[in-house]
């Protein structure tokens, strides 16, 4: 089942999928209310999580812990 941006936590694993494309990355901080700073796991690139919903959630948006 999909988790919200409710669960995050820092220092976990999760992967989303938005738009078609998937996404595996760990929680570096919290930054603000539903932003977090991300690090790519395939990529090692630093992002935030607004920068992966800026275009809205597609039909398809699901959000899971890698666990």
């Amino acid at each position: 089942m999909s988790i919200s941006f409710d669960t995050m936590r820092v220092g976990k694993k999760y992967y989303m999928i938005n738009h078609g494309d998937r996404h595996d990355f760990f929680v570096l901080e919290k930054l603000e209310h539903h932003n977090f700073k991300l690090k790519d796991m395939h990529t090692l690139e630093l992002y935030e999580l607004q920068d992966l919903i800026r275009y809205g959630k597609g039909k398809d948006y699901e959000l899971y812990e890698i666990g």
